[in-house]
């Protein structure tokens, strides 16, 4: 691998290109671009479509001075610095691996791989390089005050914690643009998005997931495509069901679902302690962790830091913002505070001990791997 050694502290600006910047829709429009656009010292230097016309445009549009057809020509520009994957997920991993190879920091959104074996082939790449992993509900500055709540002992012993995480997708109606979300073998659905960053919130706030059960169920089989007319099957899950322990020892239960209507989607994370509460809450449509979150408790807490970025969709780049934000702080400082890809490891393996508890009917230990996760944190550094 080519480790180059990056000299961020002599650059103005640390230059980025976006592999699925497309300007007429996309997660990358309505969140990365505007995250990138609204941080100091970062610029939107390239984009790169499969498709010659929308890469043109997308330049056009976001204001990128280059364009790439061809997203692995984009990696291997020395003008860029950080490449972001914001493409599905079956093309993650030849992508990743090709910017790793070309010494690039890696911000990639999750689900990492489409397979736990996926994902641990691209953590063990990494090396010194820099990466970052789109479990960005953690940064939410709300969330990261309400993990500093828990952690002073304001609230007391964490007793227990509820959570409900809706989303307008994974429901009976969709368009055929979203059909992928519906087929397991595309990596993405509703327990490696959904109950994915869920999971990593609870784990921020309450410390690792010591164990879990799990039910699921598809109460959508048929989904309608709106678009086409047609129909199409659904072979993942569209509730989820959780109930777990943490290393904090409290006990929660989550109910993870979709298919709720625009105005009522939700999301509550209830902690009860020994001395107090507190509840984190919000209503994007896209998710919890695709916008703000406000926090409310019975103590008396600093009011959370204000975002380094706004914008995006309902305030979409506000979290992506965060992680960018951390990520150029760890690129600059020699440092490596982002959520990164051994935590997308750490996170597909929860997934996995998930579906395993509701294959299986009873409940899976994750320990095990919460102290592989650790040693591999700090030996992959060394």
């Amino acid at each position: 691998m080519n480790k180059q050694n990056f000299a961020f502290a002599t650059q103005k600006q640390i230059r980025v290109g976006i592999v699925g910047a497309n300007a007429k829709s996309g997660w990358a429009k309505v969140s990365h671009v505007p995250a990138i656009n609204g941080l100091y010292g970062v610029k939107l230097s390239a984009v790169a479509t499969r498709n010659e016309q929308s890469a043109r445009e997308a330049a056009k549009v976001f204001g990128a001075d280059r364009w790439f057809s061809d997203p692995f020509a984009m990696i291997r520009d020395e003008r860029i610095d950080v490449i972001t994957i914001a493409v599905k997920v079956p093309a993650h991993c030849e992508l990743i691996l090709a910017a790793l190879e070309a010494g690039k920091a890696v911000y990639c959104e999750a689900p990492l791989g489409r397979t736990v074996a996926e994902a641990e082939e691209m953590a063990s790449a990494v090396g010194p390089l820099h990466t970052a992993i789109g479990l960005q509900g953690r940064l939410n500055p709300a969330v990261r005050r309400a993990a500093q709540l828990v952690s002073s002992g304001k609230i007391g012993r964490p007793l227990n914690a509820r959570i409900i995480s809706s989303t307008t997708g994974f429901g009976p109606e969709m368009p055929s643009v979203y059909d992928y979300f519906n087929k397991e073998s595309s990596g993405a659905n509703l327990l490696t998005v959904s109950a994915a960053h869920t999971l990593d919130v609870v784990e921020a706030v309450l410390g690792p997931i010591l164990e879990v059960d799990a039910r699921t169920e598809i109460r959508w089989p048929t989904v309608k495509l709106t678009d086409t007319g047609e129909e199409s099957v659904r072979e993942t899950a569209d509730h989820l069901g959780v109930l777990g322990q943490t290393g904090s020892g409290a006990l929660f239960t989550a109910d993870i679902h979709g298919g709720v209507a625009h105005e009522d989607a939700r999301f509550s994370f209830e902690v009860r302690g020994e001395d107090g509460w507190l509840n984190l809450s919000g209503g994007h449509p896209y998710g919890f962790q695709c916008g703000d979150l406000k926090l409310t408790s019975n103590v008396a807490f600093v009011t959370p830091e204000e975002a380094a970025v706004s914008g995006g969709f309902m305030g979409a780049a506000i979290n992506v913002g965060e992680v960018y934000a951390y990520l150029v702080r760890d690129l600059l400082a020699g440092a490596y505070n982002a959520p990164d890809f051994e935590l997308a490891l750490h996170n597909a393996r929860l997934i996995e001990a998930v579906k395993r508890a509701d294959e299986l009917g009873e409940r899976q230990k994750v320990l095990e791997q919460i102290e592989n996760f650790d040693e591999a944190r700090v030996t992959s550094r060394n």
